[in-house]
């Protein structure tokens, strides 16, 4: 579903209707294209085209050796490739559910995911496969060690709301939850993804992020939206962002538009970087300042688009400064196929600050969390699925105010502070863990924990570098806390919760 040309947003909101046919299947969305059209371009210091009709083959060579059962949860641990993609691809045209997982995740935060959605076979690259040799039950299928020729793979039926894919995402009590969604999800990024890149999907356009494919940022917000318009998609392996390598990667690429998340933009202007040639550029994850928005006109010559969304229903704001003008601080409008309002605690939608929330019947909303029917129950409030953002709308412009829960976004990371302490209580020393976000110019916030510590251990700057290690090794390297403060006790609720407002009123008096 491409976004229709012209420059009426209105018109394009009066006119938009989703429009699902009985039969869908994100595979065939996605490789509905010419054979010989470039579909991805693999990069590694030099660009390596793959065609649609290359990628069709690998998909279907892929799903019969994968050989899943419908509904089957199959997880995928690789970096950005054209096999990444396929994996995928096959798993949906198998009718089975992908579960991607991200390589900077631990033992403890891998066991947690594959447990939960009962995975029994793990597409992976080489990398992937040693990450996974503590889990010996596991079936690991690495592509690049060969696949046995085969015919073709019929793709298997579904609909809209078939299950497809599971993408986990951070709380801030218990373990994470996986957002499970059907395959109208592609379908249901098209709009804002469009409107984002200022109407996606005209001549010459070629997409690219340094966002991981693991998230629903780097995979429905660029690679499969960007296979699915036949907008071809950059796939590169950038285990640390780098300025130097992106400005070369898109030159080199012919990459005209970007999704930068936001810390990449604030590094960029930190190193005083500017590109030429880009036709949009996009973020999302966090709000941009007025400052932050002149230095995307002066860096690249063009307005950065900010846009809204979450793992449970993503991509439903947008600013489009083809549309309309930006307004900084402001999220941006709300993308067509999506009523997004704020709602009071009644879900009745007004014009004073509120909980934003996205009225069900939008195509990219989780059919729920997988397995917890409960936790699916609390995020909807009568006809609407509340973010846990708190905004106000003026003008039909959509301004974030703040989150309503202890959710800490770091480096574009959204991170639940449970699972951290879970980790760093783990370890003999600590007896009681609190996680906060703490404000930081670069990152956003960065994740800090407050420990209490047990008999016969001491604070120590040793110490604090051991637990920070512990906690990087046992859950991930992109959410571990890289601060720790030592405190005598923690402050608890009557009923043992910890008071995470307290500690970060802490944080700020220690400024």
């Amino acid at each position: 579903m491409r976004m229709p040309d012209g420059p009426d947003y209105q018109a394009m909101r009066d006119g938009f209707r989703w429009n699902l046919p009985p039969r869908l299947n994100m595979a065939d969305q996605c490789l509905s294209h010419p054979e010989g059209q470039v579909a991805l371009i693999e990069y590694d210091g030099a660009p390596r085209p793959f065609r649609f009709g290359e990628l069709a083959t690998m998909t279907a060579r892929l799903a019969v050796a994968l050989d899943a059962e419908r509904g089957e949860r199959v997880a995928v641990l690789r970096t950005q490739s054209a096999w990444t993609a396929a994996a995928h691809l096959a798993i949906w045209k198998s009718a089975a559910i992908s579960v991607p997982l991200f390589k900077l995740f631990g033992p403890d935060a891998l066991e947690l995911r594959l447990r939960d959605a009962d995975v029994r076979t793990v597409i992976a690259d080489a990398e992937g496969r040693d990450m996974l040799r503590d889990f010996p039950d596991l079936r690991v299928i690495v592509p690049e060690d060969g696949l046995t020729e085969a015919p073709g793979f019929a793709t298997r039926d579904t609909g809209p709301d078939d299950p497809a894919v599971i993408i986990y995402t951070s709380g801030t009590t218990g373990a994470p939850k996986g957002a499970l969604h059907g395959h109208r999800v592609l379908t249901g990024h098209l709009p804002g993804v469009g409107m984002s890149h200022d109407l996606l999907g005209q001549p010459g356009d070629c997409l690219w992020t340094p966002a991981d494919w693991a998230w629903i940022g780097g995979l429905f917000d660029v690679l499969m939206p960007g296979l699915a318009l036949g907008v071809p998609v950059v796939a590169a392996r950038m285990p640390k962002f780098d300025a130097d390598t992106a400005r070369r990667l898109i030159a080199d690429c012919g990459v005209r538009n970007v999704f930068f998340p936001p810390t990449a933009l604030k590094m960029l202007k930190a190193g005083g970087v500017t590109i030429s040639g880009l036709r949009s550029v996009a973020s999302g994850g966090e709000t941009l300042g007025a400052e932050m928005l002149d230095w995307g006109r002066h860096a690249f010559g063009l307005t950065i688009n900010e846009f809204y969304g979450q793992t449970e229903c993503n991509m439903v704001a947008s600013s489009a400064g083809s549309l309309f003008p930006p307004r900084p601080g402001a999220i941006g409008k709300a993308v067509p196929g999506f009523d997004v309002q704020v709602i009071d605690a009644d879900g009745v939608p007004g014009d004073a600050e509120g909980d934003i929330a996205i009225r069900k019947g939008a195509a990219s909303m989780m059919l729920g969390y997988w397995n917890r029917p409960d936790a699916t129950a609390e995020k909807f409030r009568g006809d609407w699925l509340v973010t846990g953002d708190r905004g106000v709308i003026e003008d039909g412009y959509i301004r974030f105010v703040g989150r309503d829960d202890d959710v800490i976004t770091s480096s574009g990371y959204r991170i639940g502070p449970s699972e951290i302490e879970d980790c760093l209580l783990k370890h003999p020393a600590v007896a009681q863990a609190g996680v906060i976000g703490k404000p930081d110019p670069l990152r956003t916030e960065i994740v800090k924990a407050y420990v209490v510590l047990r008999d016969g251990y001491a604070p120590s700057e040793d110490l604090a570098a051991r637990l920070r290690d512990h906690a990087k090794r046992l859950s991930a390297a992109h959410s571990y806390p890289r601060e720790i403060g030592f405190l005598d006790s923690l402050p608890l609720t009557v009923t043992g919760k910890v008071m995470r407002r307290e500690l970060r009123r802490l944080a700020e008096d220690e400024k």
